[in-house]
């Protein structure tokens, strides 16, 4: 009686075994069918996936990322023939493949017999082969990540199939069997761009502190990084990624000036004076690091150095609009300086000094005109020509700037 009840137990084991690996036989023939069925495959492996008797099976995984392999590549043929195709859905299938394999992988190299030998490795080379495909085929994971940061606006799920894509030569099973260009760096790039599209700052400093000399976009990495500490109000790293910015990139007058805006917001004129000589040092042909300067001396109410560095930015770029408008606000102050100085005089000196002074007013005009005629989208100019023109009645000229600026 023992006996029969035994072997009717395993009978019973036998027969539960067997149809989950029918099923995964059969996911697997119809995958690889001419005209496949994607939708029975899937069906007839998803038990065997969850079947004791075949979860632990390399095979059962490796036939369910064999589904989204070739799920993808019928995308893709169509994509070869012109076609429109769902790069999402076709993603999502390489995602889903992609950890299947993994599975896959993971079971294959701790694959053991009943007598605890451990089996020699099935699929190795083919998962191998299939996920440096998804790495080095940009149609792969790349372009899916790319459609749902650009077109869907999916930040987290661009971020997971970026991550995806960059954890690959990390795999120990993958590190020498793929070949890593200036894509990896690009999609570093972008998952940090991702970051900050959902406030994850510190995520996306993390990934820029790691890649900013690495030679991809290297002016924008450190301005993307000033601003995310920005964001995080952390002063000390702002200041630090400007000043690196300054050393590495000196032709690239944005990260002086910021530097130079945050040390005149704090009234610390002789830092501002420390960068802008060291620019002037290192680029002394930058036409905008003299301005930068002329403006400084403005600051200190040193209007003769002020000219003599304006002066010397329109040397190096005569279409330099702010610094005719520059020179043109210091004449404007000289103008003023002698008005204001004949208020209490007597009447002759009074006359005498408005005449002096609507004199200086018209030389100043010339400068606005001159800054306004090579920026002519720079209301600033307009507005202060208007206001001169009002000044001295020049009521012609004044209805004409009027209309220009649509009052």
């Amino acid at each position: 009686m023992k006996k029969i009840f035994f072997s009717l137990i395993m009978l019973l084991a036998v027969t539960t075994v067997f149809p989950q690996k029918k099923n995964v036989t059969k996911a697997r023939n119809l995958t690889l069918m001419e005209t496949p069925d994607f939708k029975g495959a899937k069906e007839a492996i998803l038990p065997a996936l969850e079947d004791p008797s075949t979860a632990t099976d390399p095979r059962t995984w490796h036939v369910a990322g064999l589904i989204g392999y070739k799920i993808n590549e019928e995308y893709f043929k169509q994509m070869a023939l012109g076609k429109d195709v769902d790069i999402v859905k076709k993603g999502e299938a390489v995602m889903e493949s992609y950890h299947y394999f993994l599975k896959a992988y993971e079971l294959d190299q701790n694959n053991f017999n009943k007598k605890g030998k451990r089996i020699k490795p099935k699929y190795e080379v083919d998962i191998k082969d299939k996920i440096k495909e998804y790495f080095e085929e940009k149609h792969n994971i790349f372009y899916y990540a790319a459609t749902l940061f650009d077109e869907k606006k999916d930040y987290e799920g661009a971020m997971k199939a970026f991550e995806t894509y960059l954890e690959i030569p990390e795999l120990p099973f993958m590190k020498d069997y793929v070949t890593i260009d200036s894509t990896y760096l690009q999609v570093k790039y972008f998952n940090a761009l991702a970051a900050r599209n959902i406030d994850m700052w510190e995520k996306a400093i993390q990934i820029h502190e790691e890649i900013k000399d690495q030679g991809y976009e290297t002016g924008n990495v450190y301005k993307l990084l000033y601003d995310e500490y920005v964001h995080l109000n952390d002063t000390v790293n702002f200041l630090r990624t400007l000043k690196e910015g300054v050393e590495k990139m000196p032709a690239d007058p944005w990260f002086i000036q910021n530097l130079i805006n945050y040390y005149l917001s704090e009234n610390n004129i002789e830092e501002s004076k420390v960068y802008i000589n060291k620019a002037i040092e290192i680029s002394p042909n930058e036409a905008v690091y003299y301005y930068i300067k002329a403006k400084i001396f403005e600051i200190e109410e040193d209007e003769e150095n002020a000219r003599l560095y304006y002066d010397k930015t329109l040397e190096l770029d005569p279409n330099y609009a702010d610094a005719y408008a520059g020179i043109g606000a210091l004449i404007i102050s000289k103008g003023e300086n002698i008005w204001n100085d004949a208020l209490y005089k007597s009447d002759r000196e009074f006359e005498l000094a408005k005449k002096q002074a609507n004199e200086m007013f018209k030389l100043a005009i010339d400068y606005y005109v001159k800054a306004s005629e090579i920026s002519p989208e720079e209301t600033l100019y307009k507005r202060n020509l208007r206001a001169l023109y009002y000044r001295l009645d020049m009521s012609k000229e004044l209805e004409e700037i009027e209309k220009e600026l649509g009052y």
